[in-house]
Formats: C-alpha cells, sequence, structure tokens
C-alpha cells in the first residue's frame, strides 16, 4: 500500500547502510568511546560553527526528550510548551512520567510567540503564590513544529531573548531539523546552534535507521549527564551504531542533501493537492502538509494510500497529514497523483 503517512516509513538511505555494513566487524570501544562517535562529533561541531558544542548520541525522539527535559530541570519544576508541541501531546505523558510538568502555553500555527512567553512569566513571577506552584525551569518548541510550520530567525531570537532575560534555557527538539533547515533559506544550523542552548539533529526521521545527536551549545551540559543518561536506560553499550550512522550523515553533506529531496517532494506534492482542489488547514514549507478532506473523500482515499488523521470535526471531515521523506520518489508521486 502506497503511504505517506509519516517520514519514517522506510529505513535507512543506503550510504548509512553501506557505512553500517563496512564497520560491522570492527571491534571498537562501546558506550561512546570509539572512533566514529568522536567524528560524527567532531563533524556535528563544524556543521554548527559551534567549536566547543558537546555533542551526545541516543536513540529516538521521545527519548532524547525524556533525558534532556529531565536532566536540565529541578524537581520542582516544569517546562514551557506551546499547548500543540509535541510534549504536550504525542508523548504519552514522558515528560510527566519523570516528575515535571508541562506548562502548555497558548500557540498560533504550532509555534510559540516570545510575546506569550513573556506575559506569561511575569504574571507568574509577579503572583505572591508562586512558590506554590510548579515553577518554570525551561523553554521547549519543535522545529518544524508540529504542523510543519517553522519559526524564523527574529522569532528564535526573540524567544532566545526571553528565556535568558529569566535565566531558563531555551531547549529546541529537531526531530525533523533537516527538512526545516531545507524549507528555509534564512535558517542556518549554526544559527541554530547561537540562539537555543541546546538542540538536537534527528537521525530516525532523517536518513538513519534511528538516533538522535543532542548539542548543548554553551558549556551548559549538566553534570554527569552520560550517567542520567544511563539511568533513563538510554545509554547504548554499541552507541558506535549511532555514531556510524551520524558519521555518514555528516559527510559530503548527505544530511542535507536528503533533506533537501524530501522538500522539493513536498512542493510538487504541495502543487499537486492544490490543483486537485483540495484545501489546506494551513501553509506548511516544510515535508509535513496538512490537508482538509470531506467524510467522503476521507473514506474513498484511505483504501488507497496511507495518511495521518490530525482532527476528526463533528460533520465527518478531517484534517489529514501527508508526509514525504528523504526517500519519497517521483513514481510513488505518481501513484498518488493518479489516485487523487
Amino acid at each position: 500500500m502506497l503511504s505517506f503517512a509519516c517520514d519514517y516509513l522506510e529505513g535507512a538511505h543506503e550510504k548509512v547502510l553501506q557505512r553500517l555494513t563496512e564497520t560491522n566487524r570492527e571491534q571498537l570501544p562501546g558506550y561512546g568511546d570509539d572512533i566514529y562517535c568522536q567524528r560524527a562529533a567532531e563533524k556535528i561541531r563544524t556543521a554548527c560553527q559551534c567549536e566547543n558544542a558537546d555533542v551526545h548520541l541516543l536513540v529516538g525522539g521521545t527519548q532524547t526528550n525524556q533525558v534532556v527535559i529531565d536532566s536540565l530541570l529541578a524537581g520542582y519544576q516544569g517546562v514551557i510548551a506551546a499547548d500543540t508541541g509535541h510534549i504536550s501531546v504525542h508523548e504519552a505523558g514522558a515528560i510527566e512520567f519523570t516528575g515535571h510538568k508541562v506548562l502548555a502555553l497558548p500557540q498560533t500555527d504550532g509555534k510559540l510567540a516570545a510575546e506569550t512567553l513573556q506575559n506569561y512569566l511575569k504574571t507568574f513571577w509577579a503572583d505572591e503564590s508562586c512558590e506554590h506552584m510548579v515553577i518554570p525551569g525551561m523553554v521547549y518548541i519543535s522545529y518544524p513544529t508540529e504542523y510543519g510550520t517553522l519559526y524564523n530567525k527574529a522569532e528564535l531570537q526573540a524567544l532566545s531573548d526571553v528565556c535568558h532575560a529569566y535565566h531558563m534555557p531555551l531547549y529546541l527538539d529537531g526531530a525533523r531539523l533537516g527538512y526545516g533547515l531545507a524549507a528555509q533559506e534564512d535558517m542556518t544550523l549554526a544559527d541554530i546552534a547561537a540562539l537555543c542552548d541546546v538542540f538536537y539533529i534527528g537521525g530516525t526521521k532523517v536518513g538513519a535507521l534511528c538516533g538522535e545527536a543532542v548539542v548543548f551549545t554553551h558549556g551548559n551540559t549538566p553534570p554527569h549527564f552520560l550517567t542520567s543518561i544511563k539511568q533513563h536506560g538510554a545509554l547504548l553499550a554499541k552507541r558506535r551504531l549511532v555514531g556510524v550512522q551520524f558519521d555518514a550523515l555528516f559527510t559530503d553533506d548527505l544530511y542535507m542533501e536528503i533533506s533537501r529531496h524530501a522538500i522539493q517532494m513536498a512542493r510538487r506534492l504541495k502543487t499537486m493537492l492544490r490543483e486537485k482542489g483540495y484545501g489546506f488547514f494551513l501553509d506548511s514549507p516544510t515535508n509535513q502538509q496538512f490537508v482538509i478532506l470531506t467524510r467522503e473523500q476521507k473514506e474513498r482515499l484511505e483504501k488507497a494510500v496511507g495518511f495521518s488523521v490530525w482532527a476528526l470535526h463533528p460533520d465527518g471531515s478531517a484534517v489529514v497529514r501527508f508526509a514525504t521523506s528523504w526517500a519519497t520518489t517521483d513514481e510513488q508521486l505518481d501513484m498518488l497523483e493518479k489516485m487523487l
């Protein structure tokens, strides 16, 4: 069955698989002390233009968010996020499971505005009873957002300024970071590194079998972070498996090359849907396209092609997501066009 349900349906890019095969028989130290994890970290520092960045390799997005957030917060603190944010909606309460509340704020098109954050923090600290509440300890955003939208550089700078004014780290979830950067010309990996205190580069959705690269940018890695990773059951003995993949992804610009391919496919998909008369929930420039289907359209189409349902309305209409990826082909889009 043809599917555009998400961007991690396929395995890994062939060059990643090739490097895994080539290095398979090598005897290497465990837990990230191998040459490939070290090379991957160095290549990521170079790409971020942040020579002192501290890079840690984990396995999946939810795991990464939980480890980073739990490690950065004190026991009495919570994390601020948009009410549509991934940790607010689609991580099964993984953050709350660690004892930290997600403090959800209103958003626009999936984005948390600096003004909204500023007003919340100003009101919170002016409340004489604030010591009886969950203390906001950090801010979480994702790039792209849960709705495929993007913060521009000015918006990210404004959020960063508010966070620093209140001595709070800004954490960026980059599960689809490559797709965001490929879709937006005025944002670079170096900009992300400069404006965020910690972020991660997603591999699972961008060409790797699995793996995310956490980057602490300002000498702000929590003490004994490796120990925290292990306490969360997130420390791979064969961490080399992630190191080899990121070493490959950050060789010869492969990470951005395959990300740009996904965006090219998404733009063709978007044009196709528009020409067929489908309406869009919002204007997403990334690999995720959110389309409005009537009940009849949804029921007919889902018999032939996979997509994700994002919202159902009482009249039976639905907001659904079509996602392209590094592996999407023109032939797949040709098949979809015939179905539409």
